[in-house]
C-alpha cells in the first residue's frame, strides 16, 4: 500500500493542494485527473521521491518498489536500448553492468576474477539471463525488432525511445507503478497493448493521462485533483465524469430551491415586519432564512472551451489528389509512392508507428513543404487550414494575443475577435498576453480560434490532442464530429479514432495502406491488416 498522510505542496504563495490523505492500494490502477496546472505530475513526483512535499508525508513499507515512466527522452541517449530496459530493475542493471564492464577490461586481475565469479552467482540467482530475453521480448512486443537491440538510443525515432523508457517502467514488475502521460506520441497499436498490460497488472498502478478511452479501459479508480484536494472515486472516468456532473447539478438544483424560498420569505418579512399581529411570523421567517443559506460550491478549476469549425463555403466535389508522392529526410525515405484522392465528405484518419511519415504528409498537403517526387492537386473550392505538430514559428513574437489572432483577419473588429479568444477560455486580460510566454495547451487553443476565424473548409490536424486537458479533448471530439466537410488528421486518440473518421491511411516508410471504413473496422480487418504488415 502506498499513501498520502496530510499532504501538502505549495510554490511561493500559490498553493495546488493540502491536507490530502488518501491511499493507493495493491490491484487497483488508478487514473489521477485534473486540469493543467492542478497539480497531477508534482503529485507523481512527490510519490516517486523525486521531490519533497511542503506538508506532510507518503506513507510506504521500506521494501515497496516504485517505478516511474522518465519523461526525459534523451536521459539515455549514450545507452543500449537493451540496457535501458534493464535499468528499469535497479539491482539486476548493477549486477549486468558491473559484470558486463569486468569481462570488457583488455585484462582481468585476480581480483577482477573473483569479483566477476560474485557477479555471475549473484545474476544467476536473480535469474539475470531468462531476465535478459524477456527484456528482448519486452521490446519485441512494444514495436522495437531485435536489430535495434544493441543500438544507442539516440539513434530511435522519439515514439520509439518513448516506447524503451515505457518498457524500462514495466520490466522491474515495480510494487507501484507511476506513468505519466504514457500514450503520449504512442501509435494506437502500442496504447492497446498498454491497456491490456495495465489490466493484467496485479500490483498499483497510478497514471495521469488525457486519453479517455484508455482512462475508461484501465482504471479502477479516479483520483480527481481539484478545489486544492484530492479525492479518490471508485469507477473509471466515464463513471467519474456523469457521477460528478450529476452531484453538482443535484447541489445547483437545491441551491435554487433555497434561493427562491428565501425570496418568498424576505418578501413577507418586508411586507408584514412593522405590522404588530405579522411581527412573531416575520420573526420566525428571518430565523428560517438564515437556516437556509444555499451552500457555497467550490470553483473547479476544471474550465471547457468551445471548438466548434465552421467552413465558409462547401467543398465541390473534388477536394484534393495526391499522385506518387515520395519523400526523404536526411536521406531516409520517409513517403514511398502514395496516392490517393480525397473526396467529399472524407474524413480521414493518418495512421500508423512513423510519426514523421504521417508529419511530411500533412506538411506536403499544407504547402508547407515540396515532395522530392509527386505532385499535390487541390481542388478549386478548398480552403485549407492547418494545424501542425510543432507550433513554435506561429508564437516567435511578443506581439499580445489580441494583436496575433487579428493578423488573420485584418478586418474583424476587436469584440469579434475577444468572441473567438475567450471560447477559447481567453478572456479578459488573459487576451492581452504576449504570445511567446504560453504554456502548451494555451498555444494549443490560439491555434484553434485560428483555425475557427480562417473558416477553412478542409482542416488538416497533426496531433491536436497534445498538451489539452480532458475538458478540451472532448469538445475538440465533438467540434471535429459536428463538421460538415472534409478533414485529414493524424491523432492517436482512440476515442476520436472511433468518432470522427470515415477513412483510414496506413503509412510508413515502405508505402501505403487505403482503407475506407470505421477504425473499429479497419483493425479488425484481417486482409488490411495483413497489408498492413507488409509495409510495418
Amino acid at each position: 500500500m502506498l499513501a498520502t498522510v496530510n499532504l501538502g505542496i505549495s510554490f511561493g504563495k500559490k498553493k495546488l493542494f493540502e491536507n490530502v490523505s488518501v491511499e493507493f492500494n495493491q490491484g487497483n490502477c488508478y487514473g489521477l485527473i485534473g486540469a493543467n496546472g492542478a497539480g497531477k505530475s508534482t503529485l507523481l513526483k512527490i510519490l516517486s521521491g523525486d521531490l519533497d512535499s511542503t506538508e506532510g508525508h507518503v506513507a510506504k513499507d521500506k521494501k515497496t518498489t516504485i517505478s516511474t515512466l522518465k519523461q526525459n527522452q534523451f536521459e539515455f541517449d549514450e545507452f543500449n536500448v537493451i540496457d535501458t530496459i534493464i535499468m528499469g530493475d535497479k539491482a539486476m542493471y548493477e549486477c549486468y553492468s558491473e559484470r558486463n564492464r569486468i569481462y570488457a577490461l583488455p585484462e582481468m586481475s585476480e581480483e577482477d576474477g573473483m569479483k566477476v565469479a560474485q557477479y555471475e552467482a549473484d545474476y544467476s540467482e536473480m535469474d539475470g539471463y531468462e531476465r535478459e530475453a524477456m527484456a528482448a521480448s519486452l521490446l519485441e512486443e512494444l514495436g522495437i525488432s531485435n536489430e535495434h537491440h544493441e543500438l544507442k538510443m539516440s539513434q530511435l525515432e522519439a515514439n520509439q525511445k518513448i516506447k524503451v523508457l515505457l518498457g524500462q517502467a514495466l520490466f522491474g514488475n515495480p510494487d507501484v507503478l507511476l506513468l505519466d502521460e504514457p500514450t503520449n506520441q504512442l501509435d494506437f497499436q502500442t496504447a492497446m497493448w498498454l491497456e491490456e498490460k495495465i489490466l493484467n497488472y496485479e500490483n498499483t498502478v497510478i497514471v495521469v493521462s488525457h486519453d479517455r478511452h484508455f482512462l475508461n479501459k484501465v482504471c479502477t479508480h479516479i483520483a480527481d485533483v481539484d478545489f486544492g484536494q484530492v479525492k479518490i472515486f471508485p469507477g473509471n472516468y466515464d463513471f467519474w465524469k456523469e457521477s460528478s456532473e450529476l452531484s453538482r447539478k443535484q447541489h445547483e438544483e437545491k441551491n435554487k430551491k433555497a434561493e427562491q424560498k428565501i425570496k418568498e420569505l424576505e418578501d413577507f418579512v418586508r411586507r408584514f415586519s412593522a405590522n404588530a399581529s405579522k411581527s412573531k411570523q416575520a420573526t420566525s421567517r428571518k430565523k428560517l432564512i438564515n437556516q437556509l443559506t444555499p451552500d457555497e460550491l467550490p470553483e473547479s478549476r476544471r474550465r471547457t472551451p468551445f471548438i466548434q469549425f465552421k467552413p465558409n463555403r462547401k467543398c465541390g466535389n473534388k477536394i484534393v489528389e495526391a499522385n506518387n508522392i515520395s519523400h526523404s529526410i536526411d536521406g531516409e525515405k520517409v513517403l514511398n509512392n502514395v496516392s490517393f484522392t480525397i473526396e467529399n465528405g472524407d474524413k480521414v484518419v493518418l495512421t500508423g508507428s512513423y510519426s514523421l511519415s504521417k508529419t511530411t504528409l500533412l506538411k506536403i498537403l499544407s504547402g508547407e513543404l515540396i515532395p522530392d517526387e509527386g505532385s499535390i492537386n487541390w481542388g478549386e473550392t478548398t480552403t485549407k487550414t492547418y494545424f501542425p505538430k510543432d507550433n513554435n514559428q506561429f508564437f516567435d513574437t511578443t506581439e499580445q494575443l489580441l494583436d496575433w489572432l487579428k493578423n488573420f483577419n485584418e478586418e474583424m473588429d476587436l469584440q469579434t475577435l475577444r468572441g473567438y479568444l475567450g471560447r477559447m477560455l481567453f478572456s479578459g486580460d488573459d487576451a492581452l498576453k504576449s504570445v511567446n510566454v504560453l504554456s502548451g495547451g494555451e498555444k494549443a487553443r490560439a491555434m484553434f480560434a485560428r483555425m475557427m476565424l480562417l473558416e477553412g473548409n478542409v482542416l488538416l490536424f497533426d496531433e491536436p490532442t497534445d498538451h489539452l486537458d480532458l475538458e478540451a479533448i472532448s469538445s475538440l471530439n465533438e467540434g471535429l464530429i459536428q463538421f460538415p466537410e472534409v478533414m485529414i488528421m493524424a491523432t492517436n486518440d482512440i476515442e476520436i479514432l472511433q468518432t470522427v473518421p470515415n477513412r483510414m491511411i496506413e503509412l510508413s516508410p515502405k508505402g501505403y495502406v487505403d482503407y475506407s471504413g470505421e477504425f473499429n473496422d479497419f483493425i479488425n480487418h484481417k486482409t488490411y491488416q495483413e497489408k498492413v504488415a507488409l509495409i510495418s
